[in-house]
């Protein structure tokens, strides 16, 4: 299938249109453990829509592609919170303030972040998919990038969910294939999740013949969270509250209930959204964008459109150094977003050489995620499965001639006298063999075994190898008085100038 640039174009207006029209009918039901009769927006508007940080942060991630291209990684995304994101609540401030003491992503979306399996990523995923239309295996990749800084498990799952359904979306221009999408999304994620758990009974509720609001007791007796009460106290007995921040499994539920029993009417599928309570501008706004990458803009209701306009405002993002600018319009953010992509589709998926018409993509044949496979002789790609069970506590860097990932194997805590594990993986980029030197740089009460200065073979991808090294070391601190412990570990090829250094955060138990 072959997305014309228009085609393109009009299903991002969609997107973006229908992103802030379902945040803004949900804002003023947010937090609320009940449902609700509405049928339109329920508060003044003044010809603009209400400002939601669930569009502010995807305009930051923007500027990220716009800046990096398709090197976008964690570590950007991280130090972008930092210098354009106010927002320092639940796990946007955890996510943060691990960031502050040195924690890399993922550890920063676990250590201390009890709403680590909360709402703040699943809601950005639109500028993923809008990236990667037709590519859900390149946007979940972006997605789990996106979600680990500031969340881990449920939550980074729920974004990459999101991420893959939406980027398959734009291959449809019908709703007839609301479940197919679904089904995609979840090929993404751990079959035996919560979010996964909250998608299935959320299906089975609308299979079987019940109501919204009995599919919505059903999904939030299923998978519990505590969302519902964040604003005042429990209203339904026959609900239960859940942990503290397990929030995105009972949410994205919802998503599927506003999708499936609206049935493809874009009114009726944001108000069903709203109407079940919980993060209400979360989930009316997702299942707004959604059915707008399905639609276009041209085909949603100018009854929905011309109380908001096309506007975007803000409430969460600092502008004040002018080298991040925020689009003002739909339409603005629109025409960058279409700058951006053939940078990160490539040429492979992306023709801007001899289509006509500006450019066209190709999109993928099968949308699901793909098994481990064998691109040529020296590439291996890995199972994105494979990659989600490295999170939260395996550290990722790549390298120009190599990739690492450092398992912390647990929190990033150092405790008097205890032995704790670190496995280092080293996946290699050439063609050809690698001498390393593998230095750790640590304090004199820090011991680590079999050494701090060892040598090895890294081997190169060809048939029958892996490509990659992995090694283990025993840390072990004696005397210790400081509150955290900073450590280097310096990866040196033999006959090349590239260095590889990796920070190691150790917090005092």
């Amino acid at each position: 299938m072959t997305l014309t640039l228009n085609d393109y174009r009009q299903k991002l207006l969609g997107c973006w249109m229908g992103k802030n029209i379902g945040g803004t009918l949900g804002a003023p039901f947010e937090g609320y453990q009940k449902s609700f009769d509405i049928d339109f927006y329920t508060h003044d508007i003044s010809g603009d829509p209400l400002p939601n940080d669930d569009l502010d942060l995807q305009l930051v991630w923007l500027y990220a592609l716009e800046k990096y291209g398709n090197q976008v990684n964690a570590s950007i995304l991280g130090e972008l919170w930092h210098s354009y994101i106010t927002a320092d609540w639940c796990e946007y401030g955890a996510g943060k303030n691990n960031m502050r003491i040195g924690l890399n992503p993922p550890l920063s979306g676990y250590v201390n972040n009890p709403f680590r399996d909360s709402n703040g990523a699943w809601i950005r995923s639109e500028i993923w998919a809008s990236v990667a239309p037709g590519h859900p295996e390149i946007a979940v990749q972006y997605a789990y990038e996106d979600g680990i800084v500031d969340h881990s498990h449920e939550g980074v799952y729920s974004e990459i969910f999101c991420a893959a359904l939406q980027s398959a979306a734009f291959c449809k221009n019908s709703t007839d294939d609301m479940e197919e999408l679904i089904q995609i999304g979840l090929s993404y994620i751990p079959t035996d999740c919560g979010v996964a758990k909250g998608v299935a009974v959320a299906l089975e509720a609308y299979h079987s013949g019940l109501t919204w609001l009995e599919a919505r007791k059903k999904v939030l007796n299923a998978v519990p969270g505590s969302f519902g009460v964040a604003f005042q106290p429990p209203i339904e007995k026959d609900v239960p509250i859940g942990p503290l921040g397990w929030d995105a499994p009972g949410n994205i539920g919802i998503v599927v209930i506003g999708l499936m029993y609206g049935e493809g009417d874009f009114g009726k599928s944001i108000c069903i959204a709203t109407g079940c309570g919980e993060d209400t501008d979360c989930t009316a706004g997702t299942v707004g964008a959604t059915l707008g990458i399905i639609l276009g803009i041209d085909n949603i209701p100018e009854k929905w459109i011309n109380p908001i306009g096309r506007n975007i405002k803000t409430m969460c993002l600092n502008q004040t150094d002018w080298i991040f600018i925020a689009p003002k319009t739909i339409d603005e953010l629109t025409d960058r977003i279409l700058k951006v992509t053939p940078f990160i589709l490539g040429s492979k998926w992306c023709d801007y050489v001899n289509s006509a018409d500006g450019y066209s993509i190709q999109v993928q044949d099968d949308l699901r995620c793909p098994p481990n496979r064998s691109q040529n002789e020296f590439r291996y790609i890995q199972d994105f499965s494979e990659k989600l069970k490295c999170s939260p506590f395996g550290v990722r860097d790549d390298f120009i001639i190599f990739n690492t990932m450092l398992d912390y194997g647990g929190e990033p805590i150092i405790q008097e006298g205890k032995t704790r594990k670190f496995r280092l993986r080293i996946e290699n980029n050439l063609g050809r063999q690698q001498w390393l030197n593998v230095k750790w740089h640590t304090p004199n009460n820090i011991q680590i075994s079999p050494g701090k200065n060892i040598n090895i073979s890294l081997e190169h991808y060809h048939a029958g190898s892996k490509g990659w090294t992995e090694i283990e070391f025993d840390l072990t601190g004696t005397d210790l008085c400081k509150d955290r412990y900073d450590l280097l570990i310096e990866i040196t090829s033999h006959g090349r100038h590239t260095k590889g250094f990796i920070p190691v955060v150790l917090l005092l138990a």
